[in-house]
């Protein structure tokens, strides 16, 4: 490791430059076409299936056998997903494991949301993850998700990411009238049910032709009542459709280069998405490794991996057990052992450091933004509580690997010991007993609606994933 920190733009070749912008462009499209845990999923699964990669399940049921460089992937709940490519080593000698998460800190519509008060029409929200609630009002904000009927049909919205779409928005009390709200403390100034979404503020028309009574009805709620008439219009949706419903709200908007020489990105969701994104284009770009390798890419994170679609279910079990079953390799020794003797970098980002709030940083321990890939050597807060503390051993290996391929990085802690701290999945993998350490992207503005990367640091962690599962092996 390299004591001083270096701006990793300043040695780059002009080839480099033009993979780097590369990389670069593709990541932002799929951050704009994924804003949601589905909408990754959706935009994964097509791009893998390019690729040649095959759905797990059908090799299953069709009773097919897996050899060497095959490409299989499994998608659970339409949330989470696995891949693999088969090395040549036996699966018991264990994988060269990349895993991320696709959940990002939102606004969730609740099951019962739409009301009417004062003349707007409203959704009411409960907010995912840790965010500062004063940061998501007053944005231009869009619905994404989906909402099934009752006899099964799925409904998937995307409203406010198009120029012609409306876009919808969080009030906020105006600044001639906030003396006394500019005395709260910050986590009290926008209290979490007073995040509800604004969605209308025109009344239906009357029908005066129809009977008097339906319409005194909607008359009684006529901004509420004109959203539902949209609704059942566009989109052939009742109000109680709301209750079989997973619709996020999210800021609109496109990815965006910043900064005047575009060396950022200014996007939501880069918490973990960029590493996701990273790892799964790893996954396509490798050559044949050896062992196995698998990219994991899970939802809830954010709200501590619980559920079915959270590192904590057996989802990836399962499907490693399926994995080996088809390569002829499956007994319940053999699983643990391949689960215990693999390598992971637990995918995610880091907190870079800000020289606006320099004093919540330890500066030797930092990471920097332009200072190539993260490693975290453990997480978790205060006394390390809650954290993944990784081997020496196993940095060691990593260190040589990404050496020998010339890749940029830094180590680094979440901040300084007793301001705070924060976890990822890699406590769970470790419960395994494999090895894991935390790997990534440096974030400024991290869980805030726009967060900001540097593009050569998503570009050295491409290539840090690329050189760790071609050649992690401990």
């Amino acid at each position: 490791m390299e004591k001083e920190k270096k701006n990793i733009w300043e040695n780059y070749s002009a080839k480099q430059l033009k993979e780097l912008e590369k990389l670069n462009q593709e990541y932002r499209e799929f951050l704009d076409n994924g804003k949601t845990e589905r909408e990754c999923i959706d935009t994964i699964v097509n791009t893998i299936e390019a690729e040649g990669y095959r759905e797990l399940e059908t090799l299953v049921k069709a009773g097919k056998k897996l050899k060497k460089g095959d490409k299989v992937y499994s998608v659970w709940m339409n949330k989470s997903i696995v891949m693999f490519q088969m090395g040549s080593r036996p699966l018991q000698e264990g994988m060269n494991i990349l895993g991320a998460h696709i959940d990002s800190p939102r606004l969730d519509v609740k099951q019962n949301p739409l009301y009417e008060d004062g003349g707007f029409a409203y959704l009411d929200t409960h907010y995912y993850g840790g965010v500062k609630k004063y940061q998501w009002v007053t944005l231009p904000l869009a619905i994404h998700g989906v909402i099934v009927k009752k006899d099964g049909t799925t409904v998937e919205l995307n409203i406010g990411e198009s120029e012609d779409d409306p876009v919808f928005f969080v009030s906020d009390l105006l600044i001639h009238l906030a003396g006394e709200q500019m005395e709260k403390k910050a986590n009290k100034v926008i209290e979490g049910e007073a995040l509800d979404l604004i969605v209308g503020n025109k009344p239906i028309v009357i029908d005066k032709k129809k009977s008097a009574s339906s319409e005194e009805d909607k008359a009684k709620e006529g901004v509420k009542a004109a959203v539902l008439d949209i609704l059942k219009k566009q989109y052939d949706v009742e109000e109680e459709d709301f209750i079989s419903a997973e619709l996020e709200i999210v800021p609109a908007g496109k990815a965006r280069e910043a900064g005047f020489d575009r060396s950022m990105i200014l996007a939501y969701g880069q918490d973990d998405r960029v590493c996701a994104f990273t790892s799964m284009r790893a996954m396509l770009d490798i050559k044949q490794a050896d062992r196995t390798v698998c990219c994991i890419l899970v939802d809830k994170e954010e709200i501590g991996s619980v559920g079915a679609t959270g590192m904590q279910s057996r989802f990836f079990e399962n499907a490693v057990a399926e994995l080996m079953n088809l390569a002829g390799e499956y007994s319940e020794l053999e699983l643990r052992r391949c689960l215990s003797r693999s390598c992971m970098l637990s995918s995610d980002v880091n907190a870079g450091f800000d020289p606006s709030y320099a004093s919540c940083f330890e500066k030797k321990n930092a990471s920097f933004l332009g200072g190539g890939m993260v490693f975290s050597k453990f997480t978790g807060s205060r006394g390390k509580s809650g954290s993944n503390d990784a081997n020496a051993e196993y940095l060691a290996h990593l260190r040589k690997v990404l050496d020998e391929r010339k890749v940029v990085y830094q180590t680094a802690e979440l901040g300084k010991v007793d301001v705070g701290g924060g976890g990822t999945i890699a406590y769970i993998l470790a419960n395994y007993g494999m090895n894991v350490i935390d790997s990534g992207v440096a974030v400024l503005n991290m869980h805030a609606p726009w967060e900001a990367t540097n593009k050569a640091d998503v570009y050295e962690t491409y290539r840090g994933y690329v050189a760790f599962a071609e050649g992690a092996a401990l």
